[in-house]
């Protein structure tokens, strides 16, 4: 069984939508970052993001990236 990572910088939420979009460029045609034996998109996609591999921007609900808080 594929298991969620314990990563606190990556939520559950986040981690599914960052593999199902990593899952969908798959399907696509995209190359993976791994040489994997699963035929299935999505289980490459959980892998590549759960060892860091997917790069993405993380994006606030208004479209706008969040920013750290200035002390």
């Amino acid at each position: 069984m594929h298991s969620i990572p314990d990563d606190p910088e990556l939520s559950t939420y986040r981690f599914i939508i960052v593999a199902a979009k990593r899952a969908r460029q798959l399907q696509n045609g995209a190359r993976s970052f791994l040489p994997t034996t699963s035929k299935k998109p999505t289980i490459a996609a959980m892998e590549e993001v759960r060892r860091g591999l997917v790069k993405y921007d993380d994006i606030a609900r208004d479209g706008v990236s969040e920013l750290p808080e200035l002390a």
